[in-house]
């Protein structure tokens, strides 16, 4: 029996995940990138992350082409920029507003991303509709200082708050281990 794709899609908005920037820079010099959740790590040694992305989106073919591309982790503050580069608007408009570095492979890393892996393609395997492109880790940086991670879910951007950093615990939703939904 096949899966209603829209009853997957509302289900999967149900999965919190961090919001990341893909972004490569092609042969010809002009830069891509696209906002994305579907980024998660592989290995550690080596150090592999992988990130889906759909076929049709011209950053895909840019990364195929390039066989380079960055993963660079938002924080709240970099929301704006996770807006950006959701929308269908010419590529450089897309890098203005930020500042961009590069290391070893050359694709764009935010300077003010948590977290930037500079990735070469190691594999891109084709499932369905998207491609899983295999990042081959060459470079990461890190910021340094406090700041909030860019979460997606519920169709919606939010934030973290940990137990730790919780002023109302009463606020949070903790389900006990014999919870039993309604």
């Amino acid at each position: 029996m096949a899966v209603d794709p829209e009853a997957f899609k509302l289900g999967m908005r149900r999965l919190a995940a961090g919001v990341c920037l893909i972004t490569t820079q092609c042969p010809d010099g002009t830069r891509r990138g696209m906002t994305a959740t579907a980024v998660c790590s592989v290995s550690a040694n080596p150090a592999v992350l992988l990130c889906c992305i759909n076929r049709r989106n011209s950053s895909y073919d840019a990364i195929h082409q390039s066989r380079v591309f960055a993963i660079n982790v938002l924080s709240m503050e970099d929301r704006p920029l996770a807006d950006l580069f959701a929308q269908p608007i010419p590529a450089e408009q897309k890098f203005a507003p930020a500042l961009w570095q590069t290391r070893v492979t050359g694709a764009p890393m935010l300077e003010s991303a948590l977290a930037a892996f500079d990735c070469r393609v190691g594999q891109d395997v084709v499932v369905g509709t998207h491609g899983i492109l295999f990042g081959e880790i060459q470079d990461v940086t890190v910021r340094k200082g406090a700041a909030k991670p860019l979460v997606y879910a519920h169709g919606g951007y939010g934030g973290f708050a940990s137990f730790a950093e919780a002023n109302d615990l009463d606020s949070l939703w903790i389900p006990g281990w014999n919870y039993e939904p309604s």
